[in-house]
């Protein structure tokens, strides 16, 4: 379930379907035919990269939020 409170969530919601796209596209080209985004090979691929990233993007974007809250209180 998603919350609506964590704006670091929402951050990573388009990196993440950036990679969904990218990793559908190369293996797309891979076979050489279309896939879909729903195919294995790419779901598979797209967890082992968000799971390798994760925790550096998340902790990227929370400086981002904090910077940002810092930049409104002053």
């Amino acid at each position: 379930m998603l919350s609506a409170h964590d704006p670091i969530l929402f951050r990573q919601l388009p990196i993440i379907a950036q990679i969904i796209q990218d990793e559908t596209w190369l293996e797309g080209e891979r076979r050489r035919a279309p896939v879909s985004s729903d195919d294995p090979v790419v779901r598979e691929k797209v967890c082992s990269i968000v799971l390798t990233i994760g925790a550096s993007m998340r902790e990227q974007l929370s400086q981002q939020v904090a910077g940002q809250g810092q930049d409104q209180a002053a």
